[in-house]
């Protein structure tokens, strides 16, 4: 079967499974996409290992040739990202500007490297024997946060605004800076990059710097084309080129992508369609929205469904499984620091609603990013007790992310809850 129509007969079951959802599980559509996905993987591996099940073992086979990373790394995030930047509020971002670059700067950075040492240290002791390096890769991959469930579910309550921005806003920049730190710890792993200071620096702030660069000339790209074009689908047209053939160009220059999609969606999203708006094309920026509401949905469907057939292709051993488990509470203890420090002086200048932080450390999901990267990383470059580096990272990342939006994502509804009941007697007062 050829990927395409893999992708077809996928896109058809994530579409079942959400129909359903409506009428039986009633959950976040997300999760329930993940955790149908889950069970149908389960299904498939104990129909193979019991029963020897052969169109069982064809269907895995088949799974095991979407190439998880070429798909999500240099296909799908770039419209992603920019679905989700076009729908930032930017003055509403600007009142946030602070918080969100803590987040998405010290907290990404803080938690890549307290998950990378404090794993490493606990592994040593355990008597499983990790370079160092190798466990600030997976810190670095399994940091940034995934918004898609959480958001969904924030909206549907009407949370606070200012929670809602500032989940939105870390979550689409973090992945980018995540990224960008993956990279330069992989370089500097697999490529024979000098861990020097300056060194890695040069590599991060060039990939960055040069990302943000590139969004910029992008988004006056577009803004001047769909400005002056005369037909309403030729700038919906021009709208998808940014993500497809802008963000391939971005990966080609080896700078980010994905900090290019977030800064050309943020601005086409806000200068853009306003100025596009005044010019009476206000029925066209409708339907842009419209058509990037459909994209954002569609993919997120499939994304979801993928991570949670994933499972059937993974060789999983008892040591993976193990260390997976473990850093469970590790990736929420790091996380929770690594917000929690920021809040605490952020604190005293200005007022939080008392559950932000749990929100942002509950809520602070792990998704497909992380696993693309996780599947990244080479075959057979090193064995860990007769186990696979790349299998390891990959099985790890994939009981981390399943937990994230299976068990945090379908409990997150009482702390936002919580949230809303504070903020509807603060107003009262």
């Amino acid at each position: 079967m050829s990927t395409w129509y893999l992708l077809c007969f996928l896109s058809a079951a994530a579409v079942l499974i959400a129909f359903s959802n409506q009428y039986i599980l009633k959950m976040q559509t997300t999760i329930a996409i993940t955790s149908g996905a889950v069970v149908l993987s389960l299904v498939l591996i104990l129909a193979i290992k019991l029963a020897g099940n052969e169109t069982a073992q064809m269907l895995s086979d088949t799974f095991g040739q979407i190439d998880f990373t070429e798909l999500l790394l240099n296909g799908m995030l770039g419209l992603l990202l920019f679905a989700g930047a076009l729908e930032i509020n930017l003055a509403a971002m600007r009142q946030q500007r602070w918080e969100i670059t803590a987040l998405v700067i010290f907290s990404t950075l803080a938690s890549t490297f307290l998950i990378g040492w404090v794993g490493w240290y606990l592994l040593t002791i355990c008597g499983v024997s990790i370079p160092l390096i190798y466990c600030l890769l997976f810190g670095a991959l399994i940091s940034p946060t995934d918004p898609i469930a959480v958001l969904a579910i924030i909206k549907k309550m009407q949370a606070p605004e200012r929670i809602s921005i500032q989940v939105e806003g870390e979550s689409l920049f973090n992945d980018g800076v995540g990224l960008v730190l993956f990279k330069t710890l992989f370089a500097v792993a697999f490529s024979g990059v000098a861990p020097t200071v300056s060194g890695i620096s040069e590599l991060f702030f060039f990939e960055a710097g040069g990302g943000i660069l590139f969004g910029f000339v992008l988004a006056y790209m577009g803004h001047f084309l769909i400005l002056n074009s005369r037909d309403g689908n030729l700038r919906l047209l021009i709208t998808f080129c940014i993500p497809t053939a802008g963000f391939a160009t971005a990966n080609l220059m080896d700078v980010s992508g994905a900090l290019a999609m977030v800064v050309s969606g943020i601005f086409i999203g806000n200068v853009t369609r306003t100025q596009s708006a005044v010019k009476n094309h206000s029925d066209n920026v409708h339907h842009i929205q419209s058509f990037w509401h459909g994209i954002d949905g569609y993919l997120n469907s499939l994304l979801f469904l993928v991570i949670g057939l994933l499972i059937v292709t993974l060789p999983i051993t008892k040591l993976e499984i193990f260390i997976g488990l473990a850093a469970i509470p590790l990736v929420l203890l790091a996380r929770f620091i690594s917000v929690g420090v920021p809040y605490s002086v952020f604190k005293k200048v200005r007022d939080y609603d008392r559950n932000a932080i749990k929100i942002l450390t509950w809520g602070g999901l792990r998704g497909g990013l992380a696993l693309a990267m996780a599947a990244s990383i080479p075959r057979r470059e090193f064995m860990i007790n007769d186990v696979d580096l790349h299998s390891l990272m990959l099985v790890v990342t994939y009981i981390v992310v399943i937990f994230s939006i299976v068990i945090q994502g379908s409990t997150i509804t009482p702390l936002i809850q919580a949230s809303i009941d504070a903020d509807k007697s603060g107003s009262a007062k």
